[in-house]
């Protein structure tokens, strides 16, 4: 079983767009656990004629789909979060210093490791396939997102990193980087922005290990989808996960906003989760969104 949250989206966020995700194995690390082929730091794109993008050392040829403006391509590649000093940078190494403290694997090292270098630039497959969001879903318009062509995009979430870092074999890892989204620019909104996403997985030792007399429960059963659970998920499972999810993630705000935070918790629905739920926290007398998260659904984790 598979938990799954996201946050920090920074500047910008779209009721119409993909919602954060959250996998229950998911930590953050440090970079020196980081993989994969990074954006480099300085600006690399350009359009040399009007059939084709050339972004980050590839070339990529423009098609119907094509809607990225030279004004998004100046964005990619700065990398902002991996600034030193910058304040994304700041919040990314306050969370990674949380969870490298609070949780720790048998030998005593990081249980999650950290990417904050995977290229912006993924296939409509890794953004939305992958995640089980359906061709019709409105996430997928040209309106939303930026797209290279048919089969690329700049990424709308970090979610779009989700199936190859599971597949690669991890179990607990969090995701950080840029996300680009097509809005209208005001004081709440902009089209570039940043998340981080946490993931992990759980094994039946692993989720009722503390649990007294836990030797007979189970992780799976066959039964029926309903409000609380997916339809193989025992309600064990998902009351225990469900617990150890908004626990961790309760006191990674506090962390972040101190003690003494008013949060609460909404029920919420998305594709690649289920339960799924958003946490908000009071500020200034306001109730404010900050992250999603969710079980993952098992039919990802099985792919």
């Amino acid at each position: 079983m598979a938990m799954l949250w996201k946050f920090m989206r920074v500047a910008k966020y779209s009721k119409t767009a993909l919602s954060p995700k959250v996998k229950v194995r998911g930590i953050p690390t440090h970079s020196r656990c980081s993989s994969s082929k990074s954006a480099p730091s300085d600006f690399a794109a350009s359009a040399p004629s009007s059939n084709t993008v050339e972004l980050l050392g590839k070339s990529y040829p423009q098609d119907d789909y094509s809607n990225v403006t030279e004004k998004i391509l100046s964005k990619v590649g700065k990398n902002l979060h991996n600034r030193k000093h910058h304040p994304l940078w700041l919040i990314k190494e306050q969370v990674k210093e949380h969870f490298y403290k609070h949780y720790l694997g048998r030998r005593g090292t990081p249980l999650f490791s950290v990417y904050d270098r995977l290229s912006p630039v993924v296939t409509v497959q890794q953004n939305f396939d992958s995640l089980l969001i359906p061709q019709n879903h409105a996430s997928r318009r040209k309106e939303d997102n930026y797209y290279l062509n048919r089969e690329h995009m700049l990424r709308a979430h970090t979610s779009a990193h989700q199936w190859d870092l599971i597949h690669s074999g991890l179990d607990a890892f969090l995701a950080v980087g840029d996300v680009y989204r097509r809005d209208t620019i005001d004081s709440t909104h902009y089209p570039v922005f940043h998340q981080m996403e946490g993931v992990r997985l759980f094994s039946c030792h692993e989720l009722f290990s503390s649990i007294r007399d836990g030797e007979g429960l189970q992780l799976f059963e066959r039964g029926h989808r309903t409000a609380h659970k997916q339809e193989c998920h025992t309600m064990e499972a998902v009351r225990l996960l469900e617990f150890n999810l908004k626990q961790v993630l309760t006191k990674l705000m506090a962390h972040i906003f101190g003690d003494g935070l008013q949060v609460r918790w909404v029920d919420c629905c998305f594709p690649f989760t289920h339960p799924s739920f958003e946490m908000e926290i009071n500020f200034q007398g306001e109730w404010m969104e900050v992250l999603g998260c969710g079980v993952m659904e098992q039919q990802l984790v099985n792919s």
